[in-house]
C-alpha cells in the first residue's frame, strides 16, 4: 500500500497510541513521530458489545484496554472533524481494529487510506513503514 505524502498513521493497540506523519513521499515515505495525544479513556459502556476488544477476556484490564482504543476513535475522529488529517492508515492489532471500526465516524471512514490487522506498536517505525508498504 503507497503512504502519499502528509498521510497521518496510527498504530495501536488496547495500550499504547502512536501518531505518525509521513513526511516523505509515496516513493519515499518517512514517517515521523508526531506528539502522542492525551487520550480519555472513559467510555467503559464498550466492553458489554458482542465483538468488542473484550471478547474472551475478563476483568478490569479488558474494559480498559476497550476504553483506550474506543477514546483513540474519539480522537481520531475530531482529528477528521476538524480537518486536521487529510489521509490516514490504521494498523492495530485485529481485537483494536473490530473495536475501532465500531466507532469511526463518517468523516473518518471517508479519508481511511487502509486498514492492516497486525500488532506493530513496539516495533520500531521503519520496520512499520515497510508493513504498510508490503501490505
Amino acid at each position: 500500500m503507497k503512504i502519499p505524502g502528509g498521510t497521518h498513521v496510527a498504530v495501536l493497540d488496547g495500550e499504547r497510541f502512536l501518531w505518525l506523519h509521513n513526511s516523505g513521499d509515496a516513493v519515499h515515505p518517512q514517517l515521523e513521530m508526531i506528539d502522542t495525544p492525551e487520550l480519555d479513556p472513559t467510555n467503559y459502556s464498550q466492553g458489554n458489545q458482542r465483538h468488542s476488544i473484550t471478547s474472551g477476556q475478563s476483568g478490569d484490564s479488558a474494559l480498559e484496554e476497550g476504553a483506550h482504543v474506543a477514546a483513540a476513535a474519539e480522537w481520531m475522529n475530531h482529528q477528521a472533524k476538524t480537518n486536521q488529517i487529510e489521509n490516514l492508515i490504521v494498523v492495530a492489532d485485529k481485537r483494536s481494529l473490530g473495536e475501532l471500526r465500531r466507532h469511526y465516524h463518517v468523516e473518518l471512514e471517508q479519508r481511511l487510506l487502509g486498514e492492516i490487522g497486525k500488532e506493530m506498536t513496539n516495533q520500531p517505525i521503519d520496520d512499520i513503514a515497510q508493513a504498510i508498504v508490503a501490505a
